[in-house]
């Protein structure tokens, strides 16, 4: 798969005719998918809500366009808003299993509470909800590519249940009010999305970020396990672009839609794809490998190809993207 990585200009520019002149808010607005979409809406001409606690969400991922939105720092269970928005981008949960598991019940009120006040929000204002829930529903999936129409193999009680079970309710919630009230509600799950802004840095790090980092160290790539399971890449314009596209005309109330890369790749290849673009030293070491860790990871995009949406941006492309970033950004 070829392609170039879009810009936040030419984002704006194929969604200003849906965005101008709206009402947004972004939840989890200031963290790693939540700013890219608050900067892209922002130069659409919409007029966003940032809302972020700051528990992940960074102010550096905003500090570049701050001026042309409103941020809040207040956490989606208690903040006090306005309403009357437009649309609404419910993207505030932590999404780093080592992060999660440490805060599982943070993780879950902000997938449950936290969804319910956005419902109940956006059914006073008419507005269209995207309720960012992930590729975690599918658990262990059976299945593989993995379709929408798949129920998922979830344990409700294990180590990452905190967080596959809150998105699953949280999905469960925008259904009921879809359903009893008629709120306009979408449902991406995102697949493993990287790019600039993404965390690095201890529980927030995700495998992407870590490998990279480690890399332009020069530091051992730590592979978690095998190394045998897959996952499936999406660069981070990519994921935003999908978003955008469930959120407009184009999607379908009370419908889920699968956002990822079906390019299919093992943690090990990843890591010496790392290796060989970063042009590093590192070595290779294996540690434990997580609890409750899913084989494979790859979505079916059947459904939201009819939406006109498939990834645009290699893997080696958004990876050279990633690890110039982070050079810039780590100074190595």
């Amino acid at each position: 798969m070829k392609g170039q990585a879009d810009t936040v200009g030419n984002m704006a520019d194929d969604f200003r005719s849906t965005f101008a002149e709206t009402r947004i808010l972004v939840t989890g607005g200031a963290g790693f998918l939540g700013s890219w979409l608050c900067e892209v809406l922002a130069a659409c001409g919409a007029t966003v809500h940032c809302l972020d606690n700051f528990s992940t969400g960074q102010i550096q991922n905003v500090s570049s366009f701050r001026k042309a939105i409103q941020i809040t720092r207040a956490d989606v269970t208690t903040a006090r808003l306005p309403g009357g928005y437009n649309y609404i981008f419910h993207m505030s949960s932590r999404a780093s299993p080592e992060e999660y598991q440490i805060h599982p019940i943070e993780t879950l009120r902000a997938n449950s509470e936290g969804t319910v006040r956005m419902l109940e929000l956006a059914r006073k204002s008419d507005a269209v909800v995207v309720y960012a829930s992930t590729s975690e529903v599918y658990g262990n999936a059976a299945v593989v590519p993995t379709p929408e129409s798949y129920y998922g193999y979830v344990s409700s009680v294990g180590i990452r249940s905190c967080y596959d079970e809150g998105k699953r309710f949280g999905e469960a919630v925008c259904m009921a009010y879809f359903r009893q009230h008629g709120v306009h509600v979408r449902i991406p799950r995102i697949f493993n999305s990287y790019g600039p802004r993404i965390r690095s840095d201890g529980i927030y790090a995700r495998v992407v970020p870590r490998f990279i980092l480690q890399a332009i160290r020069n530091e051992p790539l730590t592979i978690q396990g095998s190394g045998t399971q897959t996952r499936s890449f999406c660069y981070v314009t990519d994921t935003v672009r999908g978003l955008m596209l469930v959120a407009s005309p184009r999607g379908k109330d009370g419908e889920t839609f699968n956002i990822g890369s079906p390019d299919e790749i093992t943690i090990a290849r990843l890591a010496e794809k790392v290796k060989g673009i970063s042009r590093s030293k590192s070595g290779i070491k294996h540690v434990e490998a997580r609890e409750d860790d899913p084989r494979r990871r790859c979505p079916d995009l059947s459904r939201t190809r009819k939406l006109g949406w498939r990834p645009r941006t290699s893997l080696d492309e958004g990876l050279a993207s990633t690890i110039f970033y982070f050079r810039r950004a780590y100074g190595a």
